[in-house]
């Protein structure tokens, strides 16, 4: 997985160890943690210091209940110390630890990890299964921590919050920069950009080819800025069709968006006993709509979800659902993977074409679209990471013919480059999207609208993503959170006084490439997708192969001058 590695952790120290799913993060945090042996060389800790690591999967089974659990460990942590963090994380301690869920597993866990004192967190992935009131929590005790911590995290927020340094596992070298997270993809891209003018002077054709993914992950990101755009444009088109912001009901613009409804809600309630979910919601999902849900564990989010999709049905109201739709549910338990299976047969059946949404596509060109390398067609599901499985199960869904997508917690276990691919998916994505998630970053990055339950019956909805939500709720908070992200984010481009005429000329004339180039390479696909034509005309299907890669990557190249130019236009503008 790597070998050489040289890391040194000072006292203060406040570390993002970044790198893709399967690279080997989680194994360099049990090698810093002592759980496991290095093969070579050695690892060295100051006599005295307490290093604390904070499992991805906990394992209680060994004890009766979490109280007995979270007391448990190398440095037996007080008592007193466990059931205070316990108590504002939540949770209560004396739940028999077989029967508990992932949430209650991993406070204990953190309860545990927090009150034994550490000089040295080791923390992988801390914020899976806990709602945003407990990574709220969680986050201004390691603002108040003195003490040196390394963090896997898929949340953006959380890093970028609170790392200061940056530790990059990248193809077996580690790479450390002194800067925080924030300051992550900037440096990324120049590494990553450095790299492939290297490769290009030495004209090293295979070296170039083992970059393919690294470009296109850089693309991609300079893509979103584009997309981000589009998404904005939604939001203000949404408001357009809202009634007053931050009430229950959203109005109904005129008659032609009746046709577009795919979900209408009118007078929902709902109860568990004395306990009120749902209070009097009215809302009308439309056609393209991408809708978010948050709140905290046991305010009702699943409930509503439920309403939303016909699986349960109202006290009092209705709820209406088109007779149209067509609905994949993904959901957090990533129950559809068998490990006994191959990549291969997950997504082809054991066969070299799938059949993505109407267009057939090689096995192997579909494999790079999700970021897989195309070797892994025959590796089985069991060998992979488990973000790896998240992201072949999304490369599978995303094939079907669908234009309902529900998404249960999808950024559990992604790494940050699956993250930006989801992100594209769903931005592509031609239906309706439901998302619950706790991740604040991915829902500000993806949905137009925001459902947010505060446990009282009561759903905010809200226009805009979770920055949104919280603006509304509370006001001196949002404004923290924006002076941050302003803080962490780097300095903006310069930019030229005017644009020049081949800049306005190009600015007008690339959409219009662009769509030429999308054009041909539909053409070119819906030529390859005969799967007799490898046998019958070799030629053909090498010369079709080629002019597909070539007129990709001349779209790509036009997509990301286009993006520069609008940035330049709106500078200018500004």
């Amino acid at each position: 997985m790597f070998r050489g590695l040289n890391i040194a952790v000072g006292a203060k120290d406040r570390l993002a160890l970044i790198g893709r799913n399967g690279v080997g993060k989680t194994t360099l945090l049990k090698l810093l943690g002592g759980q496991i042996e290095a093969d070579e060389g050695v690892r060295s800790v100051r006599p005295g210091a307490r290093v604390i690591t904070l499992e991805q999967d906990p394992d209680v089974t060994p004890f009766a209940t979490l109280h007995d659990f979270a007391l448990a460990g190398e440095f037996a942590p007080a008592p007193h110390e466990v059931e205070a963090i316990a108590d504002q994380l939540g949770i209560d301690l004396s739940r028999e630890a077989k029967t508990a869920s992932g949430g209650e597993r991993r406070r204990a866990a953190i309860a545990r990890a927090l009150a034994s004192e550490p000089d040295l967190l080791l923390l992988d992935e801390p914020t899976n299964h806990l709602d945003i009131a407990a990574i709220d929590w969680i986050e201004n005790w390691m603002a108040r921590y003195n003490g040196a911590f390394i963090v896997i995290s898929h949340d953006r927020a959380f890093l970028t919050r609170l790392t200061r340094q940056t530790l990059w596992l990248d193809r077996g070298q580690m790479r450390r920069n002194e800067i925080g997270f924030g300051g992550f993809e900037q440096w990324m891209e120049a590494v990553y950009a450095e790299e492939a003018r290297a490769a290009e002077k030495l004209d090293a054709k295979l070296k170039i080819e083992a970059h393919w993914l690294e470009r296109g992950v850089t693309a991609r990101r300079k893509r979103n800025q584009g997309r981000l755009a589009k998404l904005w444009e939604m939001r203000e088109t949404r408001a357009a069709m809202n009634g007053p912001q931050g009430t229950a009901k959203i109005a109904v613009a005129s008659d032609d968006s009746k046709t577009k409804s795919v979900i209408k809600v009118e007078h929902v309630s709902k109860n568990f006993g004395e306990r009120t979910i749902i209070d009097d919601l009215s809302i009308r999902v439309q056609r393209g709509d991408r809708i978010g849900i948050v709140g905290g564990n046991g305010a009702g989010k699943s409930t509503l979800l439920k309403l939303l999709t016909g699986e349960l049905a109202p006290d009092s109201g209705s709820v209406t659902l088109a007779k149209t739709l067509d609905m994949i549910f993904i959901d957090q338990q990533r129950s559809l993977m068998q490990g006994d299976k191959t990549v291969r047969d997950v997504l082809a059946e054991g066969g070299d074409w799938i059949d993505v949404r109407g267009v057939r596509k090689h096995i192997h060109g579909y494999l790079k679209d999700f970021l897989f390398d195309p070797s892994l067609a025959e590796a089985k599901v069991a060998t992979l990471s488990g973000g790896e499985r998240s992201r072949l199960l999304f490369a599978r869904e995303f094939a079907r013919e669908s234009n309902l997508l529900v998404l249960d917690e999808p950024t559990n276990d992604l790494d940050l480059e699956t993250l930006d691919l989801l992100q594209e998916v769903i931005a592509d994505y031609d239906g309706t999207v439901l998302i619950v998630s706790h991740d604040r970053d991915f829902l500000d990055r993806t949905v137009t609208v925001t459902l947010g339950l505060d446990g009282t019956g009561v759903v905010d909805v809200i226009v805009g993503g979770y920055a949104d939500w919280i603006a509304k709720r509370d006001p001196r908070k949002a404004a923290r959170i924006e002076k941050k992200a302003v803080a962490a984010a780097p300095p903006p481009k310069p930019v030229s006084a005017k644009l020049t005429y081949k800049d306005q000329r190009d600015l007008e004339l690339l959409p219009k490439k662009v769509e030429e180039l999308e054009a041909t390479i539909a053409g070119h696909e819906e030529a390859l997708a005969d799967p007799a034509l490898y046998t019958r005309d070799r030629k053909r299907f090498d010369m079709l192969t080629g002019a597909i890669e070539k007129a990709r990557t001349e779209k790509d190249a036009a997509e990301m001058r286009w993006l520069e130019l609008v940035e330049k236009a709106e500078g200018l503008a500004g």
